[in-house]
């Protein structure tokens, strides 16, 4: 429920890093914003929209292997007119859910990841009822933990709507963490005194680190740019963290 905390980022560095290490993993691309695309370098005829709107075939829809392991279902701003194209669907909510279902029967890969938006829209319900995990960063601002707050809310509220689907805490990933700042050790604090967040705290954060800005503008995920940057060990260490 809050812009620029790292959703995008974190999905793509968890979603490569656990294909570095062998797993099969789809990335899925639930934000109209359609980063995922851009970060990864993928610019693919049909996404996320002509799935759900049943244009297209799951088969279609995935990019196969963008990395060794990985693979994409990319977004575009296109998919800002689902709301409205997908008003009259029956259990629109759960539409993706219901597409991804060939993948679980197949056993094609290992872990499904969905980057969302920041807002609690059609897609966002979507990714929150095809998951069974859920991953927040957060940003070291206020607002941000004003947003990670509201993103628990939501997830209470869809826990109570679909009581049949099980959605856990899987991490709270403080984001542009620097630890010198009085900003972030009391963001930090406030993290850890939070009654549903603080056993699922990933405590030391993903650090500051411009090497990411850089990895994005080159296409690239963190381990390709700058595998020996303070984010790729901060990343590397949230997997240890999520044991996926």
């Amino acid at each position: 429920m809050k812009g620029g905390v790292g959703k995008t980022t974190t999905a793509v560095q968890i979603a490569a890093g656990l294909a570095a290490r062998g797993r099969r993993v789809l990335l899925v691309d639930a934000d109209p914003q359609g980063n995922v695309g851009h970060v990864l370098g993928v610019d693919a005829p049909a996404t996320i929209r002509e799935l759900l709107t049943g244009d297209c075939p799951l088969d279609r829809v995935v990019v196969r292997d963008v990395r060794p392991q990985l693979s994409v279902i990319t977004a575009t701003p296109a998919a800002f007119a689902l709301d409205t194209q997908l008003a009259g669907a029956v259990q629109r909510e759960t539409l993706l859910s219901r597409r991804l279902q060939p993948i679980e029967s197949s056993g094609a890969f290992d872990l499904v990841i969905l980057d969302s938006s920041p807002a609690m829209g059609l897609l966002t319900y979507n990714a929150l009822l095809a998951a069974s995990e859920l991953v927040v960063p957060v940003g070291i601002d206020p607002l941000a933990l004003t947003g990670a707050r509201q993103t628990l809310d939501g997830v209470c509220e869809v826990r109570s709507l679909w009581p049949d689907r099980r959605l856990t805490l899987a991490a709270v990933v403080p984001t542009n963490v620097n630890s010198q700042t009085h900003a972030t050790r009391a963001a930090l604090a406030a993290l850890a005194a939070d009654p549903d967040m603080k056993d699922r705290l990933f405590a030391r954060g993903i650090r500051q680190c411009i090497d990411l800005t850089y990895a994005a503008a080159s296409r690239q995920t963190i381990w390709e740019h700058a595998p020996q940057s303070r984010a790729a060990e901060d990343y590397a260490a949230l997997l240890e963290f999520l044991d996926f």
